[in-house]
């Protein structure tokens, strides 16, 4: 089980990379540029072409991790596909790839005529942190690492001022996860931060989507009586069997928590396993 979790720890600290990228068309006669931010997985994802006030949602098509070269210590290579959607109909097809912070292959291929145009990411940007997520049409704004600001600015003008909780050391970074974690077909929105002691499992806030309000609704901590882990710690979805999974440190244990979401949408208990570290 401790690998598990370190399995885990190391997946979850490779998400943070800057956002958005800049990028300009290649070998055109009239360069354009425009803002991708790439999302969660591909999830959230848009672009804003510049000298336009208008976002443009970006729909996952596919999104494949190849974990080839982590055998030889090298990073892995995530392959992004979405569709650009105008007025609920496909306007054209970004493709990227992307290793750490470079990126490599973009392109856009527009869908009215299948013309294919080049991009390529504008070097010597600085990244403040800051992040963005469009999301049930709702635009979601954070900050991995400098503040705890996470506005949510929703299509009919309201907005919404959250402070998220606060990583423990400065050079830790707040990660963000777009999962649907209530199973109700909806995708929601987490950020954890790691642990106040040795920052070998992480704290979870987690904000379901409310389809019904249209709003982000805080997802209320469940009664930890029985439980081994007094928090919402490396949560883990089970899609099939629509179970979450908590998991935490108590000196020489590794303790993992199983729930589910009983009828009135609270998150309720179901059972405890605990292994000793090697």
């Amino acid at each position: 089980m401790k690998n598990l979790f370190l399995c885990c720890f190391m997946l979850f600290s490779v998400l943070i990379l800057a956002q958005p990228f800049t990028l300009k068309s290649v070998g055109e006669a009239k360069e354009f540029r425009l803002k991708l931010y790439y999302g969660s997985q591909g999830k959230g994802a848009f672009v804003q072409y510049s000298g336009k006030k208008e976002i443009i949602p970006l729909q996952v098509k596919s999104f494949k991790v190849d974990t080839e070269r982590r055998r030889d210590g090298e990073p892995d290579i995530n392959y992004y596909v979405w569709n650009e959607m105008i007025g609920g109909k496909i306007n054209g097809v970004y493709t990227l790839e992307m290793i750490d912070d470079s990126t490599s292959n973009i392109t856009y291929t527009r869908a009215k005529d299948g013309r294919k145009f080049t991009m390529e990411m504008v070097e010597g940007e600085k990244y403040d942190g800051s992040d963005k997520y469009l999301l049930h049409d709702a635009v979601l704004a954070f900050n991995h690492s400098y503040n705890n600001h996470f506005t949510i600015a929703y299509p009919d003008g309201k907005k919404t001022a959250i402070e998220l909780q606060s990583p423990d050391q400065p050079s830790f970074a707040r990660q963000s996860i777009i999962e649907d974690y209530n199973f109700d077909g909806y995708d929601d929105i987490a950020f954890s931060v790691p642990d106040e002691g040795m920052g070998v499992y992480r704290i979870f806030d987690i904000y379901l989507y409310n389809p019904q309000s249209k709003r982000f609704e805080k997802l209320k901590e469940p009664d930890y009586s029985h439980s081994s882990c007094s928090c919402l710690c490396d949560v883990t979805v089970d899609k099939e069997k629509k179970l979450l999974t908590t998991g935490c440190r108590g000196g020489a244990r590794w303790h993992q928590d199983l729930y589910r979401f009983g009828k009135k949408g609270n998150l309720e208990w179901i059972s405890t396993e605990e292994q000793k570290e090697d």
